[in-house]
Parts: structure tokens; sequence; C-alpha cells
């Protein structure tokens, strides 16, 4: 599964409202419970925060990817979020995360969030992507950042 197929416009938040770490997962998981691809918010927000626990997924560069495997997840997904001011999420550099990316996938889909992850990373660590998802002021603008 590539991340462009996993990419849909209405889970995209180009304004993040959240203002702290919690706030942000919480945005982002609405998304995901509005088109019913998840059915507790407060459950997987409750999983992803637990993960967070563990170490921080704000990887630096402006960017953190949270994620969670959990039986309220009906398929692999990604929500796309994007914050103006950026966010403390106690990234590894110390620095604010301004860019987000929720993976969420069901408890029985194997190791499949790892591979989006490491491709999501991967494309991530080109600064041109990052430029260009920073500039974003429409969703397909944010597609198009991870297919050229």
């Amino acid at each position: 599964m590539q991340i462009t197929d996993m990419l849909e416009k209405d889970l995209m938040i180009l304004e993040l409202k959240a203002r702290n770490k919690e706030e942000v997962v919480g945005e982002l998981v609405e998304a995901l419970v509005k088109k019913e691809i998840v059915s507790s918010k407060d459950s997987f927000v409750n999983t992803v925060m637990e993960r967070e626990k563990m170490s921080s997924t704000g990887i630096g560069m402006g960017i953190a990817i949270p994620h969670g495997k959990s039986n309220v997840v009906s398929k692999p997904s990604i929500v796309f979020g994007k914050s103006v001011e950026g966010i403390d999420y106690q990234s590894l550099d110390g620095e604010p995360s301004y860019i987000f990316f929720l993976i969420a996938v069901p408890e029985d889909s194997n190791n499949e969030h790892l591979k989006v992850l490491s491709q999501l990373s991967r494309r991530l660590m080109h600064e041109e992507v990052r430029k260009k998802l920073m500039a974003s002021k429409k969703e397909a603008e944010v597609i198009s950042a991870f297919q050229e």
C-alpha cells in the first residue's frame, strides 16, 4: 500500500486548532471518527497517547508521526494535519512540530503501519517534500507533494 493510496482529502486538516500534543491527536482522530474508520475516539486517542509515552513520535524537522494499532480501527488510514504556529510535541530535536501524519491501523493488520511509517519517513527526509507540505493550502497540494 502506497502513501498516496491512503491520503484522502477528507482526512486532511490544513489548519489545526490544537495547541498541545493531546489536542493534536484528538483532532486528527476526530477526522477518522467522522469517516467511521474509528469507532471510539477516546479509545484510539488513549492508544496513541500510550504509544507516545514510550517515546515521542516527533521525529524532528517540524514533523510528528503519531500512530497506533487498535481493534476500534476498521481500515489502515492516514490523517494529515498542519499547524501554522507549531506545537510542542517533545520532538527529538526540541523544535515545534508543524506537520502531522496520524497512522491508524486495525489490531490484526500485521505490521502494515511500519511499512507506511517507513515510506513516510523516507519521503519526509526530502526538504522539497517538507516545503511543499508546509506551503500547502489545498488538499490536492498535499497529495501532489508525495507524487513527485
